[in-house]
């Protein structure tokens, strides 16, 4: 977003194109109220998901969304960077680069929303993956610049998702809010290695049939 001396200046040199920034902001506080209620949405999912108690039903939930999720923000990814969209350009108003930019904002959220509370499912699969990690890595730099998350709890989720990963130095106060005893206390291991096996044999199946 230009800073507000640009805004001055362009005002006082009676930019042409200065027309075109309120409708461009408008569209951006928009989507921002939009934003607001798709996150109302997704923590109520989540919460769902949060008091289902069956540790196994809830891996193989997480297992599936996590796939889906990274799958989005990689085509979203692509779209975004065949259009030259920038994170602080104004917001989009075709609809397939607008498409993209928020299945990018509202995923990369959501991610962080299922990192700080299920840490140790998170952790299992983003720590082995490095397209993963490549593609939250760009995903936190696009929100970040987008002005969406200024401020606020939204940003606050970047933050500690960023520090829970270890994409960023956890800070001397870091605490994740949403971790429990039960994270620290259950042992994973064989439930991990049972969907290890289960992944397996899907797979040779798979290939057998092809």
């Amino acid at each position: 977003m230009l800073s507000v001396c640009a805004l001055l200046l362009l005002a006082a040199l009676g930019s042409d194109s200065d027309a075109q920034r309120p409708q461009h902001d408008s569209n951006l506080e928009i989507y921002k109220r939009l934003f607001e209620s798709k996150r109302k949405d997704q923590l109520n999912a989540l919460k769902n998901l949060v008091e289902l108690n069956d540790v196994n039903q809830q891996y193989k939930i997480i297992d599936i969304m996590l796939k889906g999720l990274f799958k989005v923000l990689e085509d979203s990814r692509a779209v975004l960077i065949a259009a030259n969209m920038q994170p602080d350009d104004p917001f989009p108003l075709d609809d397939k680069i607008k498409e993209a930019y928020s299945h990018v904002v509202e995923n990369t959220a959501f991610f962080g929303d299922v990192a700080l509370r299920f840490p140790r499912i998170v952790h299992h699969y983003y720590d082995r993956n490095a397209d993963w990690s490549r593609l939250l890595h760009w995903g936190l730099r696009f929100c970040n610049q987008t002005g969406v998350f200024s401020g606020g709890a939204h940003q606050h989720v970047l933050t500690l998702m960023s520090q829970e990963l270890g994409i960023t130095e956890k800070s001397t106060d870091f605490v994740n809010p949403y971790r429990t005893e039960r994270d620290d206390q259950f042992s994973f291991k064989k439930i991990f290695k049972k969907f290890k096996i289960f992944e397996n044999v899907q797979s040779e199946q798979t290939f057998k049939t092809f």
